[in-house]
């Protein structure tokens, strides 16, 4: 029996490693979560009945970032020996730190560009493993950097691990077949987000009411929504939202996580924010497989007409069905990868080349 821990740090990240852990328990393991008192995460973890560890509370102010991440840093470090704990796993960057200062190895997953999140980098450089999509295999981040055929949300949303529950339509007041789109605000408070705009309440204002006079909105947004939008506040619970993702006519927002899931999704996605033609994984997704389209925020008048191009298109969820199937003959189910490289380590990566293809993703 191995003892894991996974640390979350981000709903995203409960998502990312919900069947991991649910797989590795399966198998015997067992596995300590930790995570940071952020409504979004524990009601995520307490939702799939995952217990965890409570953190601490997430800090705004980038001082106090530090100073909470230092206090996350001790309190995992404590931990991991108490419990000894043989690998740790998660988008971290005190994981890299404890495994300095104890037996466990790191397994760090990153799919920002070293560009665009400088300083995590930093941190997840000194990780014993360092996993990133092959999208960012040009990164040259050491001997122990692993690339493989997927994404971060391919670990959950891989049609191996999510079928789309239909009846989140009658939840949401919808008609099978009915026009409706899903939009995310974030609120940009991540170190990395210094700087980095999306939408202004104006521009939102009238995305809303363009796209209303087709069909449905809802919103959903990182922090409190503005009270000009709050009639079209999501109606779904958190753990519908991909199946909503699934059947939507389109996704629009300035979040890239979600942005990402309504691709893989085959739902158009629109992005708009300062992080746009910066980031790889995106990018991939955009010229490559042709499953979303990113603006700056001074391309807002061009984003509106793409929306309307996509609005006026025929057939455009089958043209997008067919891009997906594309796109997921090339990419892996992630979860079942991370599986088989923890619970075989460090055999899985004794002789791994720079990127596992798909045929090789079992290790």
């Amino acid at each position: 029996m191995k003892r894991i821990l996974v640390d979350i740090n981000h709903p995203a990240h409960v998502h990312l490693f919900k069947y991991f852990i649910q797989d590795a328990q399966s198998a015997g393991h067992e596995v300590v979560v930790t995570a940071k008192n952020i409504d979004s995460v524990t009601d995520l973890l307490r939702l799939y009945q995952i217990k965890f560890i409570n953190i601490g509370n997430r800090k705004d102010h980038i001082l106090l970032k530090y100073i909470y991440e230092f206090v996350h840093f001790i309190k995992v470090l404590l931990l991991v020996r108490s419990r000894k704990i043989n690998y740790g796993i998660g988008v971290s960057l005190v994981l890299p730190l404890v495994s300095k200062l104890t037996p466990m190895k790191s397994f760090v997953l990153d799919d920002d560009d070293l560009t665009a999140a400088p300083i995590s980098g930093k941190f997840i450089s000194w990780a014993d493993v360092i996993l990133n999509p092959d999208a960012l295999a040009h990164e040259k981040r050491g001997h122990q950097q692993v690339c493989y055929p997927s994404y971060h949300e391919l670990a959950y949303l891989h049609p191996n691990r999510f079928v789309p529950d239909p009846t989140v339509l009658n939840e949401a007041g919808i008609q099978e077949g009915e026009t409706f789109f899903v939009l995310r605000f974030n609120a940009f408070k991540a170190h990395h987000d210094a700087g980095i705009r999306g939408f202004s309440l104006a521009q939102k204002l009238e995305l809303v009411k363009l796209l209303s006079a087709f069909g449905q909105v809802f919103i959903t947004s990182e922090r409190s929504i503005e009270s000009e939008l709050e009639p079209y506040q999501l109606p779904v619970s958190a753990d519908k939202i991909h199946s909503l993702l699934h059947f939507a006519t389109l996704f629009i927002g300035d979040s890239q996580t979600m942005t990402t899931e309504a691709a893989i999704l085959g739902t158009p996605a629109l992005k708009m924010n300062s992080f746009a033609g910066r980031l790889s994984i995106p990018n991939e997704l955009e010229h490559q497989y042709r499953l979303c389209y990113s603006f700056s925020p001074d391309e807002f008048d061009g984003m509106i007409a793409k929306i309307k191009e996509l609005l006026i298109g025929s057939d455009v969820k089958e043209r997008w069905a067919h891009r997906k199937a594309v796109m997921l003959n090339e990419k892996i189910d992630l979860t079942s990868f991370l599986i088989q490289l923890i619970l075989h380590y460090p055999k899985s990566i004794a002789n791994q080349k720079p990127i596992f293809s798909a045929n090789e993703s079992s290790l």
